[in-house]
Formats: C-alpha cells, sequence, structure tokens
C-alpha cells in the first residue's frame, strides 16, 4: 500500500510545471523525498536555481497535488534551492570560488545592458544566491556608480585584490583602478589582458553566480573575451527596435560561435507608461524581443520599461531591485533572474567541480 501510495504521489508531483525552466517538476529531477506515514506525507523538492520568491507558491502548489492523492489526509512541503556548477566553453578552467559565470552582452550600445546587469546580479542574490558582478566594460565601465562604490580596492599581497562589497554583492571594475575622467585608450590585447587580470585576481569568494557585463558589440574584443573567459550561459540584452534587433542577433550568433548557451533574451525599454496620464506606448516598437526568440527558439527571458525611475536609481547607486524592492519593477527583474538560473540549471553539471580529486597513494 505504501508502495503504491508513493508512486502515485510521486506522478501527481512531477507533474507540477516549472513557469521558469519550461518543464515540470519530474522532467527537472526536483522531487528529492517523500515520507509517508499512515496518510500524513511529508515532501523534499530541491530547484536549481534560486527562486526564493517562488518558494512559498510552489509548496503550496505540491501541497495541494499531494491531498489531492487519495489515501492522503495531510501533507508538508520543504521547498529549498541547490545551485550547481555547470559546464563552460571548450577546454577552459572554471575560475575556483566561482560556481557559474554568466555573460550579458549586447549588440550595441545604448540599450540598458549595464543597468540590466547590475539588477539582474542583485535580483539573483534577492532569490537567495551568493552573487558577485564584474564590469568588463573597460572603455564605459559603469557599475561602480550604479552599485554606489568607489575607491581602489584592497590588495593583501600586491597581486590579488579583494572585491568591493555593496548591497550584498561582490563587485570588481576597471572603474575603480583608473580616475573616473581617465580615457582607456588601449586596443584589443590590452583589454583582453586586463579583462582576465581582474577575473583571475580577484579574491571571489564562493559565489554562486558571477555576472559579466560586456562590453557592448560584437568585434574581435568582444570575440575574444568569450572565447577566453570561462562562461555557463550568456543573455542578450535589446530593445524592441529593428535596429537593436540586428545588432542583438549578431550578439547571439557570437556565442553561437563559440559554444556558450544563450539563456534567453531580455527585452528592455519595452514600453513606456506615463506618470501622469497613465497612457502606455510603445516608443522602440513592441514584440521584437519575442519575434527574436521564436526565431533563434531561445526564451524571452522578460521585458522591462522605459521607466524614469530605473534610470534614476540607478545613477543614485541604488538599482531598483534594492531601492524600491517591492515595486513592480523589481519583481520583473526578479522574474527575469529566476527565468535565467533555471535555464542554466538545465544545462549539463560541470562534474570536476562536483568531485574532490580523490589520490591513492601506498603507505
Amino acid at each position: 500500500m505504501t508502495a503504491d501510495l508513493r508512486t502515485r504521489l510521486s506522478e501527481a508531483l512531477s507533474r507540477i510545471p516549472d513557469p521558469h525552466t519550461g518543464t515540470d517538476l519530474g522532467a527537472a529531477h526536483a522531487i528529492k523525498g517523500i515520507g509517508i506515514d499512515g496518510d500524513k506525507v511529508a515532501v523534499e523538492i530541491v530547484l536549481g536555481y534560486p527562486a526564493a520568491g517562488w518558494h512559498a507558491q510552489l509548496a503550496q502548489l505540491a501541497r495541494e497535488a499531494a491531498l489531492g492523492v487519495p489515501g492522503v489526509a495531510a501533507a508538508s512541503v520543504d521547498v529549498r534551492s541547490r545551485v550547481l556548477a555547470h559546464k563552460v566553453q571548450g577546454d577552459l578552467t572554471p575560475l575556483p570560488e566561482v560556481k557559474n559565470i554568466i555573460a550579458v552582452a549586447s549588440g550595441k550600445g545604448g540599450v540598458g545592458k549595464s543597468t540590466v546587469a547590475a539588477n539582474l546580479a542583485l535580483a539573483l542574490a534577492a532569490e537567495g544566491a551568493r552573487v558577485g558582478v564584474l564590469d568588463a566594460d573597460i572603455y564605459g565601465p559603469s557599475i561602480p556608480k550604479m552599485l554606489g562604490i568607489n575607491g581602489r580596492p584592497d590588495s593583501p599581497d600586491g597581486r590579488s585584490i579583494e572585491p568591493k562589497r555593496a548591497h550584498g554583492l561582490q563587485a570588481m571594475s576597471i572603474g575603480l583602478l583608473v580616475e573616473e575622467d581617465t580615457a582607456m585608450i588601449w586596443r584589443g590585447p590590452m583589454v583582453t589582458q586586463a579583462l582576465q587580470q581582474l577575473l583571475g585576481n580577484t579574491l571571489w569568494k564562493d559565489l554562486d553566480y558571477l555576472v559579466i557585463d560586456l562590453p557592448p558589440g560584437t568585434g574581435d574584443i568582444q570575440l575574444t573575451l568569450a572565447q577566453k573567459v570561462p562562461v555557463s550561459g550568456s543573455i542578450i540584452v535589446t530593445t524592441p527596435q529593428d535596429i537593436a534587433l540586428l545588432d542583438a542577433k549578431k550578439a547571439l550568433k557570437m556565442f553561437e560561435k563559440v559554444q556558450v548557451p544563450v539563456l534567453g533574451i531580455v527585452e528592455n525599454m519595452a514600453v513606456h507608461v506615463c506618470s501622469h496620464c497613465g497612457h502606455a506606448e510603445h516608443v522602440f516598437g513592441a514584440g521584437g524581443g519575442a519575434r527574436m526568440a521564436a526565431q533563434y527558439g531561445v526564451p524571452l527571458l522578460g521585458s522591462l520599461p522605459l521607466d524614469i525611475r530605473i534610470r534614476e536609481d540607478a545613477d543614485g547607486g541604488h538599482p531598483s531591485v534594492v531601492a524600491a524592492p517591492d515595486s513592480a519593477v523589481a519583481m520583473a527583474y526578479r522574474l527575469i533572474a529566476r527565468n535565467t538560473a533555471a535555464r542554466l540549471s538545465l544545462q549539463a553539471k560541470n562534474k570536476a567541480i562536483g568531485f574532490p580529486n580523490i589520490v591513492i597513494q601506498n603507505t
């Protein structure tokens, strides 16, 4: 009887859809344990991505599914998340202390990529992850201003550097090492070397995700960076405008070329709602991100509004996710964060990180 009840419970729970992965809990192998004591059951669900904002709702869905199984009178559900390391491209070696690197890219400048990167990092942290952010835009670093950090980072040994801390994030940027008004007149190889040093010499500590704000464009610098940085997945930021979409498609193709999975597309500045009359207007066109996602078979991770508060919050050093954590904008960023991390959780795991090296010696 118990075995039959366990089977029916497993089937009912496995059918629960996960809107973030696009699969169900069974396909995601999220049902980790079912305990049965007479007509009382206890269920353990472990998601492969941070989703603090969804745990309670999922627990309720699981309770309802369990109580719908004949023979169950009471059900308790425990939902938690566990982030694992995922494969990187080619024969690159993942960074120590960093499980996953997510690259945020755009085909052109001016689409709000850095603002999305900063808020994405903060949203992942709000969902329960340990997160860092690296500003790889050597020519125009903006993350320090957006996170409200300044001053040169400390170096304990003259070679490595400690990341700055802001809003629960670990952060590093070339903007912390040079004067704010200094022009970076560097050629491609110097930029690549500088980024690799920032990435490898920073003492990141126990990160689930490191979000990298890549420079805009798809030239030699971006391609070289995508080949040399061990990335688990990438997202493309675009506006709905046709010209922006043309360049965003180039960024997507660049990642395909270097075998970095594109986790999806973020459509920024999708609609403007007048703060006085409430009139909604698609300033840069409508539906462009969805059409691009459908064309290339990748998810549309979410759409963000053209909202003056997003710009004001970023300029003030407190991006929207921390400035107004209960706002619709913050909730939109957190949904994008869950969707991004969930899609990454479906990728192959990095077994080299998951298991320690075992050495057998004759004694």
